[in-house]
């Protein structure tokens, strides 16, 4: 192979890569509905995607808050998961229909049993019910992501440039701009300026994407016109 077939078969790579990169980081943890009225029963789903292509997701922890506790806490069997509900002694004990509630579930585990892991290219979604749900802005519900490798992933920074974001559930505050959180699109009001921002972001990603698939096309052509020149040539 000469330097030219060389140069082409990086091109070729390199962008097969940069194609694949932010396609993979926006991949996060989040809540199928991001939003519950006060005073509710929620159904809110996590949904869980697998980011690693050479193990799978056999662990799922999230935490659920103290401070503004859910009096009820029961969760959705997920086939080939094992789920833990973790209970803990309030600080300050919370108001509740038939009375007073000290503890509350804080904390919810899934296990996967042997051969239940999400794979890569897979999804899974893990529901609670929760309630009723406290009357406060937002909750922020960090999830811990373990892999079969020992990879853990904390998905609990909060922010608009969030690295790893954790799920929030809104309550009276107005879902974040971005939505990292739940299927919230056809809420969107066209007319907001945040609103703007943000299909202006997904189109940039969409051009970018189809950019670099214009580069991975044309370098394959390069590889194949060098290829042809070649024979060609020995002929």
């Amino acid at each position: 192979m000469n330097r030219f077939s060389r140069a082409a078969v990086a091109l070729v790579a390199g962008t097969t890569i940069a194609l694949a990169a932010p396609l993979a980081a926006s991949a996060h943890v989040t809540l199928d509905t991001n939003t519950a009225a006060a005073g509710s029963f929620a159904l809110i789903s996590f949904k869980v995607p697998n980011e690693s292509a050479t193990a799978g997701t056999n662990k799922i922890e999230v935490t659920l808050p103290a401070d503004t506790p859910f009096a009820y806490v029961s969760y959705v069997p997920v086939a080939g998961w094992t789920t833990t509900l973790t209970t803990t002694t309030l600080d300050t004990p919370v108001g509740a229909e038939g009375g007073e509630i000290t503890e509350a579930v804080t904390t919810v585990t899934w296990t996967a049993d042997a051969g239940s892991e999400v794979q890569a290219g897979q999804l899974q979604l893990f529901p609670l019910s929760v309630g009723p749900v406290p009357d406060t802005g937002s909750i922020v519900l960090p999830v811990t992501q373990t892999y079969t490798d020992g990879t853990v992933v904390n998905w609990s920074d909060t922010g608009e440039d969030a690295e790893d974001p954790a799920p929030v559930l809104y309550v009276n505050d107005a879902p974040a701009a971005d939505h990292h959180d739940g299927d919230d699109d056809a809420a969107i009001d066209v007319t907001d300026p945040a609103s703007s921002a943000t299909t202006a972001s997904s189109d940039d990603v969409l051009a970018r994407v189809l950019g670099i698939g214009g580069l991975v096309l044309g370098a394959i052509g390069l590889v194949v016109g060098i290829t042809g020149r070649r024979k060609t040539t020995a002929e």
